[in-house]
C-alpha cells in the first residue's frame, strides 16, 4: 500500500524552529485534504492542524495556533509544515495523513498515513 512519507524532523532547543515535509511517492494525492498529527510518549496521536485539497483552507489546534503553519505546494504533491517558537510540550512523533474529508481531526478519518518523523525539543 502507498505510503506517505515525512521528513524534516531533529532536535532543536525551546524557541527554535522546524520545517516538515510531506510527500506521497505515487503523486495521487493533489486532490486530498491532508494533515499534520503527533503522538508523545504514553499518549494517543492527537491532531495538530490540517489543509484543504486546494491549499486556501487551513485548520489548527489552538496549542499551536501562532506558531505553526500548514501548506502545500502548487502541485499538491509536498505539504510542510513549519513550526516556530517549538516548546518541550511539542516533543512527539509527527505523523502526515491524507483523508477526502473535511475538516477531520479523528486519526481513524484519515486512512493514509506516514511512518512519522521524531521531533524533540530540549528546554
Amino acid at each position: 500500500q502507498v505510503q506517505l512519507v515525512e521528513s524534516g524532523g531533529g532536535l532543536v532547543q525551546a524557541g527554535g524552529s522546524l520545517r516538515l515535509s510531506c510527500t506521497n511517492p505515487e503523486r495521487t494525492y493533489s486532490a486530498a485534504h491532508m494533515a499534520w498529527f503527533r503522538q508523545a510518549p504514553g499518549k494517543e496521536r492527537a491532531f495538530v492542524a490540517a489543509i484543504n485539497w486546494s491549499g486556501d483552507s487551513t485548520y489548527y489546534v489552538d496549542s499551536v495556533k501562532g506558531r505553526f503553519t500548514i501548506s502545500r505546494d502548487s502541485f499538491g504533491d509536498t505539504m510542510y509544515m513549519q513550526m516556530n517558537n517549538l516548546l518541550p510540550e511539542d516533543t512527539a512523533v509527527y505523523y502526515c495523513a491524507q483523508s477526502n474529508i473535511w475538516i477531520a481531526t479523528r486519526p481513524s478519518d484519515y486512512p493514509l498515513w506516514g511512518q512519522g518523523t521524531q521531533v524533540t525539543v530540549s528546554s
